[in-house]
Parts: C-alpha cells; sequence; structure tokens
C-alpha cells in the first residue's frame, strides 16, 4: 500500500511542481506585494491593508463589478440555457450529422481570443457585417459604430462572448445526455410528457454534474475576462465596458500603482474562488 502511494506521489510530482511554480507561488507573491504602495520602480513602502481599503472604496471598481456581473449574463447565463435546450432537443431527435454541427459550433474554443477580438472588430465595424445586413433588411437608422457606443459596446461584446462559450456548453451537455438511459425518456413520453417537461423534470435535472461544471468555466471565464475586451474595446468608449481584469492592468502598468492592483488581483481571485464554490454546492444540494 505505501509502495503504491509512493510510485502515485511521484508520477503527480512534475504536475504538482509546475502547479506551484507557475500558479501557487505568483499568488502567494502577488498577495505580498498587495500590502506595499510600489510603482514598479522605486522602494516599495509598507501599507499593510490600505490598498485593500482603496479598492473596497473606489467607485471605479463598482462600475468594472457591474459589468462584470452583466457579462456573466453573457459568458454563463445564455450558454448554458443555449446548451441545456439543444441538448433536450437532440436528445429527443437524434439525427446524423451531430457529430459535423458540435464541431462547427465549438470552433470558437480553439480558436485564440486575441483572433476573435479582431475578427469580431471587423464584424462590428461601421461597414462591416451587421451594419450592412441591417441596412439590407431596411433597418439602416438601427447601425451605428457598435464597439464605440457608450450604451451598446459592452452589450456587443457580451454577444461576442456568448458566441465564444456557446459551444463549449452544448458540447458538454451533448455528452452528458449520452449517459442518460434512453428508456427515461420513452417511458416520461408513455406516461404523456412534453418535450417541456421532459426537460425540466429528465434532462436538467440528469445534467446537474455538467451544469456546475459548465457554470464553474464561463462564470471565471466572464469575472476574469480581459485578453477579449483589450483586443476589441480597451475598456472604452470611456470606462463603459472596464472590467476588473482592465483595471488592473491600468493600474499596474499605466498607473504606477502595482500595489492596489495587486490587492485588486487578490480580491478578484477571493470572489471568483466563492462564487464558484456557492454556485456548485447550490447545484449539487438542489432537489
Amino acid at each position: 500500500m505505501k509502495r503504491g502511494r509512493a510510485t502515485a506521489l511521484l508520477y503527480l510530482a512534475p504536475a504538482v511542481l509546475l502547479y506551484t511554480v507557475f500558479t501557487v507561488l505568483p499568488t502567494l507573491h502577488t498577495g505580498y506585494l498587495s500590502l506595499f504602495d510600489w510603482n514598479g520602480v522605486t522602494l516599495p513602502s509598507f501599507v499593510g491593508l490600505g490598498n485593500y481599503r482603496l479598492v473596497a472604496e473606489d467607485p471605479q471598481l463598482r462600475a468594472a463589478a457591474v459589468h462584470a456581473g452583466i457579462l456573466i449574463v453573457f459568458f454563463s447565463g445564455l450558454p448554458i440555457l443555449f446548451g441545456l435546450v439543444s441538448a433536450a432537443i437532440v436528445a429527443r431527435h437524434r439525427r446524423r450529422g451531430m457529430g459535423f454541427v458540435r464541431m462547427v459550433l465549438f470552433l470558437p474554443q480553439v480558436i485564440p481570443l486575441v483572433a476573435v477580438g479582431i475578427i469580431w472588430r471587423w464584424v462590428y465595424a461601421e461597414e462591416g457585417v451587421v451594419n450592412q445586413a441591417l441596412r439590407w433588411s431596411g433597418l439602416g437608422e438601427q447601425a451605428r459604430a457598435w464597439l464605440g457606443s457608450f450604451d451598446w459596446a459592452l452589450l456587443a461584446v457580451g454577444v461576442i462572448g456568448t458566441w465564444v462559450v456557446s459551444g463549449l456548453c452544448l458540447v458538454l451537455f451533448l455528452s452528458g445526455t449520452q449517459r442518460i438511459d434512453r428508456e427515461i425518456y420513452e417511458a416520461s413520453r408513455m406516461d404523456g410528457a412534453g418535450p417541456v417537461r421532459e426537460f425540466l423534470s429528465i434532462t436538467v435535472p440528469l445534467l446537474r454534474p455538467e451544469i456546475a461544471v459548465a457554470l464553474s468555466i464561463t462564470v471565471i471565464a466572464a469575472l476574469s475576462s480581459f485578453d477579449l475586451i483589450y483586443i476589441t474595446t480597451g475598456g472604452g468608449p470611456g470606462n463603459s465596458t472596464v472590467v476588473p481584469g482592465i483595471l488592473i492592468y491600468r493600474l499596474a502598468f499605466g498607473g504606477g500603482a502595482v500595489g492596489l492592483a495587486s490587492a485588486l488581483a487578490v480580491v478578484l481571485t477571493a470572489v471568483i474562488f466563492a462564487i464558484v464554490l456557492t454556485l456548485n454546492r447550490l447545484i449539487r444540494e438542489a432537489p
């Protein structure tokens, strides 16, 4: 038994070492820096929890938190709903060619987000696909510079997030439906259950583990989003699309406030961990 345990630990050692060097130690160092007032050049001065007090009082942070909350709807809520409904339809009516459909829908997951951002900047441009489609359909008065609009930029970025994540949720839920016994659906239909009743009473409850995984992945993607927003809007126009990740970047590399940026990063990590842990617990404990 001891030899088997030692062998298992030996196999795990390389992964644990890499995780410690590239994740644990940088996280601890960030927590250490958050206790100092430092511009990245001069000698740091110890301020204790002063940076965390500034984080709590910063109105810009509250606005960034609201924007991140809105993005959760697009990065998590809509893709999970789309994935569940699509998986339920496929489970009820299986057709040939679904492998190709899954591949196409999953494609955004394998495209770098930098490339995704560049593609969608062209799609949202004044002469891009969206505005051309609006003009072609007679709605030319609705055409605008979507990523340059104070009212629409955040929602436009949210739509990109929905497009990127939906395929992942669909593939995840389709994999889950394959382990559901087909006889359960057949029995429900014999009892007179329709598509909606099957969806609410069979598909959703039996996909709780997959829903928990999807929630974890998508909520983390929404709260820690940076590259997509940086490429498409840079946090603008103004501060209309600023999220915590963009704010951390601005403070550390533009504002000379490395300690404050580190404190914000620590708070963001703690919030993500708490939200994901709570969501997973609620999903698993749901009746």
